[in-house]
């Protein structure tokens, strides 16, 4: 089954060429460390999912670009291009000339409604391709105007006219010091949007990336190219074809709809994030070995302790013990409702995932049985010889969350900014909805120990 890509605004643009490439180099990567009848399977289950092909032999993303300036647009195009190896498709993209200037409103109010025809248009092309469609994955911002707004806006056209196809919307978190002025009200507005009319939000939070840049790949002048290259990372190890059951040699079909099995069973809780093991450039990988054993049991404290990466863990954090009484808010143990574990290479068969198993990492109204999953393949992933990817449903995000809706909050008590807002149709009431909402989605993530 085949997922059709949406890049939406500048960030979404970006995001989207290095998924795709990451995608691309990954699945020809001539060091697969398995058989070449597994390599060529693994192969053509990932083109099926995310390219289709054309007469000459390059294949083409299934994607639709869209953004109100041309800049971004053109250069993603000429990049894949110039790769050689894979295009987007010529009628794929959807550009005009002027943006949304960070305002969500205009996004959502202005630029929706005007080309809502013409994006749709260029959707069903798309979708039209595909042999059977698993779903939307649609890469966006949260904090602008065209990726936020418009993403808002698109995403609920597609929720009406595909009510049946699964919608994934990868989400970038603001730096927390800010890059735009009125990022906490884009921010809610998005958010509160998508809690209505998405199945899944995957978020990545800017913050937690550029430390994986600096303290993990070792970079000192870090670009947003280098930040979107681990995101794509992060992203194709998710994505990539993993078996359909432990000891078969058949790559799931419907990869969207099985990650909304596993990690969505109930509609309040739709936040997914996720952490990868290893993660490391290409001069520390050459002097480094990895277990399956000190993998997973670094995974297991990254997700209990909250931390995005395996330097700087706390390992004083332990999950509660039943029946005695809890000191855990102190140290800030992270309650699953699931969790998805994701594991790539050699000797995949041996590595014990029991820890994961332990009812006290997940919330009282779910057996273990049914919180957790796990997706194996022998075929290694990118450059590791073994790699974890853990994808999971949990209170990762209370805390920046509370923030951004009490920065929002304290902007909106003093009404500061609004105008620009309910000049293109955004009043005050739905910012007060919006509130309403997250604060509920909060209080029900904060509830999940209990």
């Amino acid at each position: 089954m085949s997922i059709v890509t949406l890049q939406l605004g500048q960030c979404g643009n970006q995001i989207g060429f290095e998924v795709f490439d990451a995608l691309f180099s990954d699945a020809h990567y001539h060091q697969g460390l398995c058989s070449k009848r597994e390599n060529e399977a693994y192969q053509a289950s990932c083109k099926e999912r995310f390219f289709s092909e054309e007469e000459n032999g390059v294949p083409i993303a299934r994607a639709v670009l869209v953004d109100m300036e041309p800049k971004v647009i053109n250069q993603t195009l000429s990049k894949a291009a110039q790769s050689g190896r894979w295009k987007y498709g010529q009628h794929s993209c959807f550009c005009q000339k002027k943006g949304s200037g960070n305002n969500w409103a205009y996004g959502y109010s202005v630029h929706g409604p005007r080309h809502e025809e013409s994006i749709m248009n260029l959707i069903q092309k798309e979708v039209e391709k595909c042999d059977s469609l698993s779903g939307f994955f649609i890469i966006m911002s949260m904090a602008g105007g065209t990726g936020s707004g418009l993403g808002a806006f698109v995403t609920q056209n597609l929720q009406d006219q595909y009510s049946n196809s699964l919608k994934m919307n990868q989400i970038i978190w603001p730096y927390g010091t800010g890059e735009v002025i009125v990022q906490n009200y884009n921010s809610i507005l998005t958010l509160s949007h998508l809690y209505r009319s998405s199945d899944a939000l995957l978020v990545h939070e800017n913050d937690a990336v550029h430390k994986i840049c600096a303290k993990l790949m070792n970079i000192k002048q870090i670009s947003f190219s280098d930040i979107n290259q681990v995101l794509a990372h992060q992203l194709g190890s998710v994505f990539q074809p993993t078996y359909s059951v432990e000891g078969s040699f058949h790559y799931r079909r419907n990869p969207l709809g099985d990650l909304m099995e596993n990690l969505v069973p109930h509609p309040e809780f739709k936040m997914l994030g996720v952490r990868n093991i290893p993660q490391m450039s290409e001069n520390s990988l050459a002097y480094s070995t990895f277990t399956w054993a000190g993998l997973l049991k670094h995974l297991r404290q990254m997700l209990i302790s909250n931390a995005k990466m395996e330097e700087g863990i706390n390992w004083h954090v332990r999950p509660p013990v039943s029946g005695l009484p809890t000191l855990s808010k102190e140290l800030h143990f992270n309650t699953s409702i699931a969790n998805l574990v994701i594991l790539r290479g050699k000797s995949v068969h041996t590595a014990d995932l029991g820890g994961f198993k332990d009812p006290a990492l997940y919330t009282s109204w779910l057996e273990p049985d049914n919180a957790f999953s796990v997706w194996k393949t022998q075929r290694a992933f990118s450059k590791y010889e073994k790699s974890a990817a853990l994808v999971s449903n949990s209170q990762f995000l209370v805390k920046p969350l509370d923030m951004i809706v009490g920065k929002a909050w304290n902007m909106f008590a003093s009404k500061a900014y609004i105008h620009q807002y309910t000049k293109f149709g955004i009043e005050e009431e739905d910012f007060l909805d919006s509130f309403t909402l997250l604060e509920q989605v909060i209080a029900s993530y904060c509830n999940l120990r209990f």
